[in-house]
């Protein structure tokens, strides 16, 4: 059987096994396990009357985008809310920061999210929307100076915890996923000013979700620059946490939850449009 037609024949928990064994080797077993654990969820205080929970592999993708002299700052798949408060948190004072989301329900979440977890004055500065970020670009030709996009994914992390997510599993969802990564990325990227900055994230394992897509970035476009996630925002006033190192990919990073406390997995790419 041809490799092309065995992988499209894989599905169920078992397809879903033998996929990213073949991604992980060896290493899949102790991955697989830490993924079964809880997330390394850490407390974010952001200013309001509630404190918010998440992912420290979050905050490290967050904290990745600098954001000292950008006025518009855009969120573009922005629910529940953790990045935004990063974001939001971390803005110079005359910035402001767009926060959409396409889902009406996962928009009233992420509007809880700033009224309730940021101060007055901060969330003054923050608009949510409820628009499909692949059709933005449309009207909205290089308008942001900064851009972090976490893109919906596959979420293997979630795929694994549930029994029916894992019975519907198949490579096509993958495929479908990366498609719609892509219109997202793409929209971006046309909605990102020239010398601006953007990162590009999920939470999935698998690189047609993660360096796939931004490879499709590099050969679209010629003024794609892959730069460097150095730690660009100070967040010690509002969290405790410690930050997780990564891995390197091809173009991006991975903070993956066997080897970083269970943190992740959270693959993040900074890129600069020369």
């Amino acid at each position: 059987m041809k490799q092309k037609d065995k992988k499209q024949k894989l599905s169920g928990a078992e397809g879903f096994e033998e996929y990213y064994k073949n991604l992980y080797g060896e290493r899949w077993n102790t991955l697989k396990a830490a993924l079964a654990n809880q997330p390394d969820h850490v407390e974010y205080k952001a200013g309001g009357s509630e404190s918010y929970f998440l992912d420290s592999g979050s905050v490290r993708c967050g904290v990745s985008l600098p954001l000292a002299g950008a006025e518009k700052i855009l969120d573009l798949c922005a629910a529940p809310g953790g990045k935004t408060l990063v974001l939001a948190s971390c803005m110079d004072e005359n910035s402001t920061l767009l926060s959409n989301e396409r889902s009406p329900d996962r928009k009233n979440r992420l509007l809880h999210t700033v009224q309730n977890c940021l101060p007055a004055e901060i969330q003054d500065r923050v608009t949510v929307i409820c628009k499909d970020g692949a059709q933005m670009c449309l009207n909205n030709q290089e308008s942001f100076d900064r851009i972090l996009l976490d893109a919906p994914c596959s979420s293997e992390r979630h795929v694994l915890a549930d029994p029916k997510y894992l019975a519907e599993w198949s490579p096509s969802r993958i495929k479908t996923l990366s498609m719609a990564q892509w219109a997202l990325l793409s929209s971006a990227w046309r909605m990102l000013v020239p010398g601006g900055y953007m990162v590009y994230s999920t939470c999935a394992l698998n690189p047609d979700e993660n360096d796939n897509v931004i490879a499709k970035l590099l050969k679209k476009f010629d003024n794609v620059e892959i730069c460097e996630p150095k730690i660009q925002l100070d967040v010690s006033k509002f969290t405790s946490a410690q930050l997780p190192k990564y891995e390197k990919t091809e173009y991006g990073v991975h903070v993956l939850p066997d080897v970083q406390n269970n943190a992740g997995p959270l693959y993040f790419c900074l890129l600069h449009k020369r």
